[in-house]
């Protein structure tokens, strides 16, 4: 009976010893795993935290625009030229990339750079509360205003904010114009872009916009192609920046970019170029 109860004892012990072995091997196995997983997860990060790397890596960078000249604009070619649109081919090709635009519906510029549709909003994108919280952002680089378009045979009538209150206004979806017809109470339709506007208002259908001084002083008035339009009120003061992901370090790097175009005298060409040297900024 003694060495029955003998046997029995030593028969646990080994069984207590392998299953002791095998649990000591499995957690051996789920801590390395662990511990590729951990590394592996640390190499996306290190990827993830540079949009500089990535966008090296990919050989493009993508600049999210609306058409909107001086900034932005095709020529007779059918090609992106424009104040920032030349500033972003120099950029680009500072990192050893290829700059590609693309149009974007501008109320969705945020979602568009968070999704990695585009890179960067590079498009006289006034430096709002909403796109520096949003957005990793450049130093300000032109000065700008919010104007009233009207037709230029009533514009006697529109010349005080007071005198704004009975029109109806088309101004571009989550635009700064947008932002300050909302701030004044005024009757407004949203539209895609700020082009849109003006063409709203040439053919009738709505009384006046709102839309970027500059864009104001390349398209409206003699010569040309809203020669019956002009501009009245002055809404709002504003300072234009560049938008990159939040965190971005190609944010500095540009402003870095900007700094050494200015010193050179390359910003202040392209300025002239484009008739903006009055808004550029000193950098």
């Amino acid at each position: 009976m003694k060495k029955k109860f003998v046997s029995v004892l030593l028969c646990a012990a080994l069984a207590a010893t392998v299953f002791a072995g095998c649990g000591s091997d499995n957690n051996a196995a789920t801590a390395d795993q662990g511990k590729a997983s951990d590394n592996a997860g640390a190499a996306d990060d290190s990827t993830d935290d540079s949009d500089m790397a990535y966008v090296k890596d990919k050989g493009t960078l993508i600049v999210g625009i609306t058409n909107f000249e001086p900034m932005d604009y095709k020529d007779e070619n059918g090609e992106w030229i424009g104040f920032d649109a030349d500033m972003a081919k120099a950029f680009a090709e500072s990192l050893g990339v290829e700059a590609e635009f693309v149009e974007i519906d501008w109320d969705n510029k945020i979602l568009e750079l968070d999704a990695k549709s585009i890179d960067c909003v590079w498009n006289g994108m006034t430096l709002t509360a909403e796109v520096t919280a949003s957005m990793e952002c450049t130093n300000a680089y032109l000065n700008n205003q919010q104007i009233v378009i009207v037709p230029s045979d009533v514009a006697d009538q529109y010349q005080t904010v007071e005198s704004l209150s009975g029109l109806n206004f088309a101004v571009e979806a989550g635009s700064a114009g947008e932002e300050a017809v909302q701030e004044l109470g005024l009757n407004y339709t949203p539209v895609t872009a700020q082009s849109d506007a003006l063409m709203e208002v040439a053919a009738g259908t709505s009384d006046a916009a709102v839309i970027d001084s500059l864009m104001a002083s390349a398209m409206v008035g003699e010569g040309t192609g809203y020669a019956d339009l002009t501009y009245t009120v002055g809404l709002s003061n504003e300072e234009y920046g560049v938008g990159f992901r939040k965190g971005s370090d190609l944010a500095e790097a540009l402003n870095t970019f900007f700094t050494e175009s200015y010193a050179d005298g390359t910003m202040q060409e392209t300025a002239e170029t484009y008739g903006v040297t009055a808004a550029l900024i000193e950098q």
